[in-house]
């Protein structure tokens, strides 16, 4: 499955859009897993990236 922008556009709209494309591809991961629902998946992904953002601006 490919996310795409537009089915979360309420939970990416504030991100820039290297974290957005980060936390699709982390959600895309999680959900590959199984267990979670869409909007667990993209809310765990978004803060993932968040931190991913953060550990790499030092």
């Amino acid at each position: 499955m490919k996310w795409i922008f537009e089915n979360f556009k309420a939970e990416l709209n504030n991100l820039t859009p290297e974290v957005r494309e980060k936390a699709l591809k982390i959600a895309e991961k999680i959900m590959e897993k199984g267990g979670v629902s869409e909007d667990e998946a993209i809310k765990k992904g978004i803060a993932k990236a968040q931190e991913w953002l953060y550990d790499s601006e030092g």
